[in-house]
């Protein structure tokens, strides 16, 4: 590590000691770029510095009525990290963890995912300490429409576009984008991305973060001289990428054995590979139960109850549902069965010491979120361009295109991993692609 990123790295775990999330992240991502951050001109201008921080924030209070009639309030955010490469782009979460501390880990590390999706989209992230478990929908419409009424003044197509995350789907996207119409004047339909399909929404998107993740580890199989046909993937979550992972893994010959949730795992050993168990996925996630044991009891399959399912053998695991969700002993359990190959879904959802344990091992190769988990925002940057188009293209164009996207951060991240000397790193090599792409952007623009 060069002095310029020693003094940049210290003075983060001074400021930000007190927000965890956000310190884990930049920590990591100043480690893996430090090969390539020799440039003297990122010293002369502190680019570092204005790469971990963000460009600016905001906070506000969003007071919403339960169905009883009381006044109830919550915290909402939106950084916007960097618009370097394009208007700030970043999805919003609706649960009781969200922090500062969360929604900036959140925002910084969208704005590397974005840049490698080779769209001109910049980083961002938002949400609310807003549980939407047991509320009824008409509290969820009317917490949506407060957040939006806070919201509206700092977003826009050419400024800032969300789009959902955990606890934000196509329904909260809709009462959020139909606040925002109300409260604008305008049907400015690439204002906010995830939307349904009969106003301006892009087929594929509520599973495109799944394929885009199957998408990656198939190249990297192929690389292997291998393919998917008949791999067991070890998967962690239920929500819309766990979803996409099960349908796409299918599609291309391989089985997801497992699901999870706060509760535990199942384990299903003939595959989630049916539409009856897709459609039942979906159900789960609208229960507002957050709770995976019904898929146990739904078809027949074991439950372990406050158990993770990193302890079942298998080819791939994908952890698809949040941070931190995968520590040192589990990392040690993935190599002990024999897992190959460790692909990111989530946004750091490995602890520190179980990424690091992981990343040095000969026995299982890996990825980052940052590249493999961009599937969900290269099709949310596809359907604001069918938006500007006034067009919509179909579902096997989009899930092409995206194919094709996740192609290109594979290509990209193997070849940054090679030219500075990583060998195969590919979680090493996405962080610095990206982080070449948008220097060079701040570089040319000035301060």
């Amino acid at each position: 590590m060069n002095d310029y990123i020693a003094r940049v790295s210290e003075n983060l775990r001074r400021q930000y000691a007190h927000e965890p999330e956000y310190l884990q992240s930049v920590q990591a991502w100043l480690d893996m770029i430090a090969p390539a951050a020799g440039d003297p001109r990122y010293e002369r201008l502190d680019l570092l510095t204005r790469m971990v921080e963000p460009e600016r924030m905001f906070t506000f209070l969003v007071p919403w009525q339960d169905d009883s009639g009381k006044i109830r309030t919550n915290h909402g955010y939106r950084v916007q990290f960097s618009s370097a490469i394009g208007p700030y782009k970043g999805g919003l979460r609706f649960h009781p963890s969200v922090t500062p501390s969360v929604v900036k880990f959140l925002g910084f590390e969208q704005t590397y995912k974005n840049a490698l999706t080779g769209l001109p989209i910049g980083g961002a992230a938002g949400g609310a300490d807003f549980d939407p478990r047991g509320k009824s929908r008409r509290e969820i419409m009317r917490f949506c429409q407060s957040f939006m009424f806070s919201l509206y003044r700092y977003i826009g197509s050419d400024t800032d576009v969300p789009a959902g995350d955990i606890g934000v789907g196509s329904r909260e996207i809709g009462y959020l984008y139909g606040a925002y119409k109300r409260v604008t004047g305008r049907a400015e339909s690439s204002a906010l991305t995830g939307k349904g399909l009969t106003y301006g929404g892009s087929r594929v998107r509520q599973a495109a973060a799944g394929f885009g993740t199957v998408y990656f580890l198939a190249r990297m199989l192929e690389r292997q001289g291998e393919s998917l046909e008949g791999k067991r993937l070890i998967v962690s979550g239920f929500g819309n990428m766990s979803w996409g992972v099960c349908r796409k893994a299918a599609e291309l010959g391989a089985k997801v054995v497992t699901l999870s949730g706060p509760d535990g795992y199942v384990y299903d050993p003939d595959g989630v590979a049916a539409q009856e168990k897709y459609d039942f996925m979906v159900t789960m996630r609208y229960s507002g139960e957050d709770r995976v044991e019904p898929y146990a009891e739904k078809f027949g399959v074991e439950f372990f109850p406050g158990k993770k399912p990193w302890e079942v053998p298998g080819d791939a695991a994908l952890p698809c549902a949040t941070e931190n969700e995968l520590d040192v002993e589990d990392a040690i359990l993935l190599l002990a069965n024999g897992v190959r190959y460790y692909v990111e879904g989530a946004n750091m959802p490995a602890t520190a010491g179980a990424l690091k344990l992981l990343r040095l091992s000969p026995k299982i190769l890996t990825a980052g979120a940052k590249a493999s988990g961009s599937g969900g925002v290269a099709v949310s940057a596809l359907e604001m361009v069918q938006n500007s188009l006034r067009y919509s293209w179909s579902r096997r164009e989009v899930d092409g295109k995206l194919r094709s996207i996740m192609s290109s951060i594979y290509d990209a991240s193997a070849a940054a991993a090679e030219e500075y000397g990583l060998g195969y790193d590919l979680i090493a090599g996405n962080d610095i692609a990206a982080f070449k792409k948008i220097s060079e952007a701040m570089i040319a623009q000035g301060l």
